[in-house]
């Protein structure tokens, strides 16, 4: 059955802390993702809040070339959330105070990350191998910080520790706002099906709000997981590339032609007026395979998409893939 709230609900469906939120769908972090310039697409076609990147609290303290564009965010996109992540409680607190001079709306520990190189240094995914180190992070943010401060969480290191529901208490024990939820282990990445069951748990554990996250690819997905968890509200991450569109509940097969390319321009445009044409050029080929997997194209075409370095040419060839003049 179709979702009585609309991504616009004048009421606000949950709330994180004292931050109202105002619709049930929410664009996942996504490392090399949700950038402004993405975050903003899928702000304005309904997604209720807008997640950075993940940001290294060592960047925050000390510097990084990008840092300022994974900081960026524009009035329009708040609530807005900071998700950092570290394994350093004193550091991670002292980066988080430095990032409230941003005024965030939020501020998110990133707990679920299962890459090697944030994992294996005992951040992201690496933390739930820890729980109590965890309880020290929330008490020491929470008893610090004019915001709240929210997780994104997996069920475990692996399947032999999937200690979610004691780190959810410990969470809301020490603060917590907010938990997001991805169903799946450290050990699993990608890999297998999402455990809705696991999330449901959580959500009947715990009193602060519970956001369900894994396998949310179509709209039907999105009134499936939220019936099967309870929970309020649905993180998308995979299924928004490509598909912005998911956010005002509509899938692929039902957005007209002109409406994805206007999309498209409309995102290639911010991303080269965020990066500088030719990087941005560059970093949008990731976004288009995925705006333009439903249509029929050669690989030619495709090698053409990838190789050209000019923007003109490139949405010339763009709309002639979606009008099929190929």
């Amino acid at each position: 059955m179709p979702s009585d709230i609309s991504p616009l609900s004048p009421l606000p469906c949950f709330s994180v802390g004292s931050i109202p939120i105002h619709g049930d769908l929410i664009l996942a972090p996504m490392d090399g993702y949700s950038d402004q310039p993405f975050r903003t697409i899928c702000r304005e076609l309904g997604s209720a809040m807008s997640y950075t990147e993940f940001i290294n609290a060592r960047e925050i303290l000390h510097g990084h070339p990008y840092l300022y564009e994974k900081l960026a965010f524009l009035p329009e996109e708040r609530p807005v959330v900071y998700q950092i992540f570290d394994n350093d409680p004193e550091r991670l607190l002292a980066a988080s105070l430095r990032l409230q001079e941003r005024q965030p709306d939020i501020m998110d520990l990133n707990l679920g990350c299962s890459a090697r190189t944030v994992s294996g240094r005992g951040a992201g995914a690496g933390l739930l191998r820890e729980p109590e180190k965890i309880a020290k992070i929330f008490k020491l943010l929470t008893h610090a910080l004019e915001t709240p401060v929210t997780a994104k969480i997996r069920l475990g290191w692996d399947e032999a520790s999937r200690n979610y529901r004691q780190v959810a208490k410990l969470l809301e024990e020490n603060g917590a706002a907010a938990i997001a939820v991805h169903g799946r282990t450290r050990a699993q990445g990608l890999r297998g099906v999402a455990d809705w069951d696991a999330i449901a748990e959580i959500r009947q554990a715990v009193s602060i709000p519970v956001i369900a996250n894994g396998d949310v690819l179509t709209t039907a997905d999105i009134e499936r997981i939220k019936t099967h968890t309870g929970c309020p509200a649905v993180m998308i991450g995979r299924g928004a590339v490509g598909n912005p569109w998911i956010f005002s509940r509509l899938d692929r097969h039902q957005v007209p032609p002109e409406d994805v390319k206007r999309i498209i321009h409309t995102h290639l445009e911010r991303v080269c007026a965020f990066y500088g044409a030719k990087y941005g050029l560059i970093l949008f080929r990731k976004h288009v395979i995925r705006y333009l997997r439903s249509y029929s194209h050669s690989a030619a075409m495709r090698a053409q998409l990838v190789t050209t370095e000019q923007v003109d040419e490139f949405l010339s060839l763009i709309d002639r893939v979606i009008d099929n003049r190929w």
